[in-house]
């Protein structure tokens, strides 16, 4: 006979207190740095998750806040660990997520955001199986190089390399779980909003989580 002691008992298994990891890719001009900022303001549950980078730090970046700054030895070592979720070479320097960095946070129930490349999606797939993937789309083509060109900073073969490059990553498009069209930062927000507190609300995912 249910009464409160068995209801409890339901709800202390099934309620969900564990975070997601919430992986946000986009081609060129997508919006997904801008996106991430905006839905973290708006949401205390979700956090940016602090990638290693081998690059020297710029003016105004902060060790463990804005990234956590290793030299190329220490974080081709942290590689051969397993330390990271995922990681790549862009240019001359490596990124990296540091994957207990992301577990202790989700195991306090945040919600932690990765905006990082399509290949970096394709890691995290292999080594999280629990990840919500989101794809974020400019409205339109047009849009898209219009949001290139305001940038003021990129060349004729720059823009052409960015859009080849937009080309092969939206191949990879019918991988993520999620489409969302970046028409308003306002609306972007709502919409991966409404996702992430699904995604939290699955059955599914409160049994893997216990």
């Amino acid at each position: 006979m249910l009464n409160s002691s068995v209801f409890s008992r339901v709800m202390k298994k099934w309620s969900r207190t564990r975070g997601r990891l919430v992986v946000i890719s986009s081609p060129t001009a997508g919006g997904k740095t801008t996106v991430c900022a905006a839905l973290i303001k708006s949401d205390r549950t979700c956090v940016r998750s602090v990638s290693c980078t081998t690059r020297r730090p710029r003016k105004g970046e902060e060790d463990g806040v804005d990234y956590y700054f290793l030299g190329e030895k220490a974080f081709k070592e942290k590689i051969k660990q397993g330390f990271f979720l995922e990681w790549a070479k862009v240019h001359d320097s490596y990124y990296g997520t540091p994957g207990r960095y992301a577990e202790d946070l989700l195991k306090k129930g945040k919600n932690v955001i990765l905006t990082i490349d399509v290949n970096g999606g394709k890691q995290v797939k292999r080594n999280f199986k629990d990840a919500c993937f989101i794809f974020l789309l400019p409205p339109s083509f047009n849009e898209m190089l219009k949001r290139i060109k305001r940038r003021g900073t990129e060349s004729r073969a720059a823009v052409s390399l960015r859009l080849s490059t937009a080309e092969k990553e939206l191949k990879e498009l019918p991988a993520y779980q999620y489409l969302v069209i970046n028409d308003s930062l306002n609306d972007a927000v709502c919409r991966i909003r409404s996702i992430i507190k699904a995604e939290n609300s699955k059955i599914k995912h409160a049994k893997e989580a216990h």
